[in-house]
């Protein structure tokens, strides 16, 4: 089956990471394509970009190489909704990411709601029932772990201005999780 493309490169200040892509994002061939999908106007406005981007497949590569912002899937199996997704699916999504998130290491994870979060914790972490947006207790591969609200329309609970004010907290745990690096010698200058 078709899907999306890991967006991965050393050096990345961040890696965000979806549950899985949607059948319309493996056919416009970028994350997040749908217009009432709240992801592209928050990010906009979050401060972890130079500049605000249009959302298309230029804007991935855009991201990745301007702002050093990675993507990718817990599972990368495509479906219209991610409550198709099988346990299977999730148990060997979990251990690919982990992989990916070893080889790249990115000093902070970006997960786009509890669900695939959780997932990732029941496969290679330790389970975590209660998660809240934000700073996560837990790190993977020394990498810190954020998790902000599923912008997916379908999650309702959470208004855009929610949604920015997430993702600007994101901003500045990226901005805090930079200094530390390179103040620990651990990224150049």
């Amino acid at each position: 089956m078709d899907t999306l493309p890991d967006y991965l490169a050393p050096g990345l200040r961040l890696l965000s990471v979806g549950i899985n892509p949607s059948l319309r994002a493996v056919r416009e061939g970028f994350y997040f394509p749908n217009p009432q999908n709240r992801f592209w106007p928050a990010l906009n406005a979050s401060g972890l970009l130079a500049q605000p981007v249009a959302p298309g497949p230029a804007a991935m590569g855009l991201i990745l190489a301007r702002d050093r912002i990675g993507f990718t899937d817990l599972c990368k199996t495509a479906s219209s909704m991610a409550h198709h997704l099988r346990a299977a699916d999730y148990r060997s999504g979990a251990q690919r990411l982990a992989q990916v998130i070893g080889e790249c290491r990115p000093p902070l994870l970006w997960f786009h709601g509890a669900t695939a979060y959780r997932a990732f914790c029941r496969h290679v972490l330790t389970q975590q029932d209660v998660v809240t947006p934000g700073l996560q207790p837990q790190t993977f591969a020394g990498a810190r772990i954020f998790v902000s609200p599923n912008p997916s329309p379908a999650n309702a609970r959470y208004s855009l201005d929610q949604l920015i004010a997430s993702y600007r907290q994101l901003a500045t745990c990226a901005e805090s999780t930079g200094r530390e690096r390179k103040l620990s010698g651990l990224e150049s200058a």
